[in-house]
């Protein structure tokens, strides 16, 4: 549990979140590290918390949900702004 009595980040998730730090606008991949898709479970499960948000549509694969990291997906795994 966090500070504010929410549910902490699984390590999947926080893994997750931590890789759209580094990227423009807080991205969140679409795939792992080892090239495989991100589970649309753990993408819900951040997205129903508010560490991440809706960001755009892929018109090439309009079933992929590309998000990006808000600010409370930040504090969520001690990141900053």
């Amino acid at each position: 549990m966090s500070r504010k009595g929410t549910v902490s980040p699984t390590p999947a998730q926080k893994r997750w979140l931590a890789r759209g730090l580094t990227q423009a606008g807080g991205k969140l991949p679409l795939f792992d590290e080892e090239g495989r898709e991100v589970p649309k479970r753990t993408i819900e499960a951040c997205l129903a918390a508010g560490w991440a948000e809706p960001w755009a549509r892929n018109p090439i694969k309009p079933d992929w949900l590309v998000c990006r990291l808000t600010q409370s997906g930040r504090e969520a795994i001690g990141g900053r702004e």
